[in-house]
């Protein structure tokens, strides 16, 4: 009998450790940031303090940071290469990253991107020469911030935008994985392709009669356009009752407020109108710093998108250098929180995904893989940072597996017990779901808070109005 009794508690002791700490997590919060690159943005992986030059290699091994430091490839140089220079994270001048400033820098050849046509990118404001080749100058640690997340906790060496363009399609496949008008549409790969044109300032279903976008069709061409208010699904479309969403921007109508696109989420009441649907006034909040404001009163939603203010955005030539703390006050508060969730707190509940929606026009050396068609007319683009934190995820941990925005949706379904690939969007096309980034038989790491020049109080005290993205011509 002792012998069965102790079988019978080993296997039970056995049975507990394999057990997660969590099932899932309870909140998912995904940051958007804007207009960078991973050569561009995290040079500071492959030097010291965080780094060093054995850190970083462009053939990483598992440890390594997928990183150019020199040689940078253009075509218009001596020998094919240049050497890039530093620039400030608040420069004066911005880079078109519209879709013909993509297949210029791409220079597609043979089914694959020679990664060398930078040069041929255009640049507006004070422009230096090669503007398109420089990485951001560390100068008095602004970007520790981001270097100390990466470093950290997890970050993703292969990173791609779903989409090869700007801003207003990149956030409709952050939100919906689409930019399609409708699913008809995304089948066909037919995919709104730009920003807004035309008159008025305001995008999606409430901009100004007569505002179109430009579509793109399988074979490149952008010879049609429509007005910016489409009918989908989204991710939140999926949901059940017990997910909750919220969705945090600085505009109503900015080409960063993906929700503002989708008719039945929006209603507008017409061209030059407002958004008026229930979807949108119960879960659209227009304060970015809000989100400081539910983490502290324990009223963050299942699943969080956050838009910064141009300020803090990194977008060139609109911010004003804030961006790497505006990020840490909001993992700062998660990571801080203690009373949420019965006493919990929401550190060991919530994953927090970092990217940012575009390449902005800067250099990067890795080559995206192109689909085939039909999407293959406009997907994939350029690489773009991802840093995942969460009390589960590895410090330093680094992911070679190829990601999208796709990915990032899947991992909301997965996480959430839908169906991965359900909207059959970009889910359904992206390959993996961010789930190696965690750990969830491990113990949940203790937070460190992470050290920034501001903290949320300033954010929260912050009264300047937001900063408009610019065209992202």
């Amino acid at each position: 009998m002792k012998q069965i009794a102790g079988s019978l508690l080993l296997l039970w002791l056995g049975t507990n450790v394999a057990h997660a700490q969590i099932q899932k997590f309870s909140h998912v919060v995904v940051v958007i940031q804007e207009n960078r690159t991973p050569d561009n943005l995290f040079r500071g992986l492959c030097v010291s303090p965080f780094g060093s030059a054995t850190s970083c290699s462009t053939t990483p091994t598992s440890s390594q940071y997928n990183i150019q430091t020199s040689n940078w490839k253009d075509k218009t140089s001596p020998g094919g290469v240049i050497q890039p220079t530093a620039v400030a994270l608040a420069n004066a001048y911005d880079l078109s990253h519209a879709h013909p400033a993509w297949v210029t820098q791409c220079d597609l050849t043979a089914g694959a991107c020679l990664m060398d046509g930078a040069d041929g990118v255009n640049c507006s404001g004070t422009c230096p020469t090669k503007p398109q080749f420089k990485f951001v100058a560390n100068t008095n640690g602004i970007l520790n911030p981001y270097l100390k997340l990466a470093t950290q906790y997890g970050w993703a060496n292969y990173m791609f935008q779903t989409n090869q363009g700007p801003s207003f399609p990149a956030h409709q496949f952050l939100f919906g994985g689409t930019s399609a008008p409708n699913a008809a549409d995304d089948a066909a790969g037919i995919f709104a392709a730009e920003n807004m044109g035309g008159t008025g300032g305001a995008a999606g279903c409430i901009a100004a009669a007569g505002t179109t976008v430009k579509l793109i069709q399988p074979d490149g061409t952008e010879n049609q356009t429509i007005y910016p208010c489409f009918e989908h699904q989204t991710l939140p479309d999926l949901f059940t009752n017990t997910v909750s969403w919220r969705y945090y921007t600085p505009g109503a109508g900015s080409i960063w407020t993906a929700p503002n696109a989708i008719q039945h989420i929006c209603q507008s009441t017409g061209p030059g109108g407002q958004c008026v649907g229930t979807a949108w006034t119960q879960n659209v909040d227009l304060t970015p710093s809000d989100v400081l404001t539910d983490i502290a009163n324990c009223n963050l939603r299942s699943v969080s998108w956050v838009v910064p203010t141009g300020q803090n955005s990194d977008h060139a030539r609109s911010n004003d250098g804030g961006g790497p703390s505006w990020v840490a006050s909001i993992v700062n508060a998660i990571g801080t929180s203690t009373a949420c969730d019965n006493g919990t707190g929401y550190w060991q509940n919530t994953a927090i995904l970092i990217t940012w929606d575009d390449w902005g026009g800067w250099y990067d050396h890795e080559p995206p893989t192109i689909l085939p068609a039909p999407e293959g007319g406009y997907q994939y683009g350029f690489r773009v940072p991802l840093v995942v934190v969460s009390a589960y995820t590895p410090a330093g941990y680094i992911n070679n597996a190829r990601h999208d925005f796709g990915s990032m949706l899947r991992f909301v379904e997965h996480n959430f017990s839908i169906h991965e690939g359900a909207l059959s969007f970009a889910d359904a096309r992206a390959n993996g779901d961010l789930t190696a980034f965690f750990n969830l038989t491990a113990t949940p790491r203790p937070f460190l808070s992470v050290a920034a020049p501001k903290n949320a109080t300033f954010f929260l005290k912050d009264k300047r109005p937001p900063m408009d993205p610019d065209d992202d011509d």
